[in-house]
């Protein structure tokens, strides 16, 4: 056997492995004659049959068989021996493959193509620049927060006359008679130009105006209607009120303390809004959080020159999902896999050259990190914690355990970045809220 290795750029090669007789031959026998041994064939005794037709029958079959089990094997060793680092997997050319005459042919010849990288050199210095967010929680933040929850608990009335935010249903109808349905409009989507037309007004008012100007926001969810149906919105439309809906704020007292919280959790006012802020911190400190660690990626990855073979890997990832996804499909999303890749490739030579690990332990402590949180957000936190370890190892087995393979990338992930935070040039800056969504946008 010959394998030969020919680099055609600076991260794509081809591999070429070379067969003879003598490579293939004594393991084709000898499976030829454990089929004659096992094989029922008309017109024979199980196991009496001659050698020649056993081969006849099944010659070609078991030799293509022991063949790419030598190719796998072969490849995979050869592979391994690499200094470089492969990206996919090799792909067979195929219309090479499709000229051999396995019926003839002695000697073989394949050829796969192959993507890779050479090592990865990163230098984690102060050279490298980010910044790391912290979010400020101001009084305004946390008044808004109160008085939507005091909006989202509040007690739902019926009020004689209409008032700014109220709700008003009844029935929307065109004025050609094209278009009729009976609906709930929410007056806080109404214009500022329009919106006295609906202020004031009592049940059994008829107010005509055009839904396509008058209302600022989509007309198919604040109408809550159909996509059709929105083309039909246009012109002159009449809205005949039949009842106003109003929220009144509930109380700042105990029952809402005891709505929001749980019972007794919260005793006063103060400490009301000191549970507020601090919910409100703790998630925004989590959204800073995932905004910090991808600034410090796109740090790292600006930093080191990582040249992928990205001709190879979309045609690779084209050949992987095949029948899954279109050409088109692929090359609209490979920037994405291609950044995802990349950081993946960094992350693991900064451990390695590191010696960073994600310890069993480790990955433990991150489930229960996060099946807490999917609780919490269910109010069940306390209740489920006796049974935690069950829920631990019922996620962590499951999905043929890949679930586990991803905590423990994700875990590792976690101590590259808390790494390379101590190493770089991390600047902090404290942002209004309103700075900090504008920054996620951008």
């Amino acid at each position: 056997m010959e394998i030969t290795l020919d680099k055609q750029s600076a991260n794509q090669a081809s591999v070429k492995i070379k067969l003879n007789e003598a490579d293939y031959q004594p393991q084709v026998d000898a499976k030829v004659k454990d089929y004659a041994r096992k094989a029922s064939i008309k017109g024979f005794r199980p196991g009496k049959a001659p050698i020649s037709m056993v081969q006849k029958l099944y010659g070609t079959s078991v030799l293509v068989d022991e063949i790419n089990d030598i190719l796998t094997k072969s490849l995979n060793e050869f592979i391994k021996a690499q200094d470089f680092k492969i990206l996919g997997d090799p792909l067979p050319l195929i219309e090479e493959a499709e000229q051999i005459d396995w019926k003839s042919q002695k000697d073989f010849e394949f050829k796969y193509k192959i993507g890779f990288v050479e090592d990865i050199k990163i230098s984690l210095d102060k050279k490298i620049h980010a910044t790391a967010y912290t979010v400020e929680m101001d009084d305004k933040v946390v008044q808004d927060a109160i008085e939507n929850m005091s909006r989202q608990y509040g007690k739902m009335t019926n009020p004689e006359i209409s008032q700014e935010n109220d709700f008003i249903y009844g029935d929307l109808k065109a004025v050609d008679g094209s278009f009729e349905k009976t609906l709930s409009l929410p007056l806080s989507k109404i214009d500022s130009k329009s919106l006295g037309d609906f202020i004031g007004v009592q049940k059994g008012a008829v107010i005509e105006f055009e839904p396509a100007k008058a209302i600022k926001e989509e007309l198919s969810s604040t109408l809550d209607i159909t996509e059709e149906e929105v083309e039909q919105i246009t012109g002159k439309f009449t809205f005949a009120v039949q009842n106003i809906n109003r929220t009144e704020n509930a109380e700042l007292n105990q029952e809402l303390f005891d709505k929001v919280f749980g019972p007794d959790v919260i005793d006063s006012e103060t400490a009301f809004r000191e549970k507020i802020k601090s919910v409100l911190f703790d998630n925004y400190n989590k959204e800073t959080k995932v905004f910090n660690d991808e600034k410090i990626k796109e740090a790292l990855v600006a930093s080191t020159s990582v040249e992928l073979p990205d001709t190879f890997l979309k045609e690779w990832l084209l050949k992987a999902n095949e029948g899954k996804v279109t050409e088109e499909q692929v090359e609209e999303e490979f920037p994405i896999y291609a950044k995802q890749l990349t950081w993946s490739l960094i992350s693991n030579q900064i451990a390695k050259d590191n010696e960073i690990k994600a310890e069993h332990e480790d990955v433990i402590e991150k489930t229960k990190e996060m099946i807490r949180q999917q609780f919490s957000a269910s109010g069940l936190g306390a209740q489920m914690e006796d049974s935690m370890d069950m829920f631990v190892n019922n996620y962590l087995q499951g999905n043929e355990g890949q679930n586990y393979m991803q905590l423990m990338t994700s875990v590792q992930n976690d101590k590259v970045l808390d790494f390379a935070r101590e190493k770089i040039d991390l600047t902090e800056e404290v942002v209004s809220i309103d700075k900090f969504k504008e920054l996620l946008e951008n």
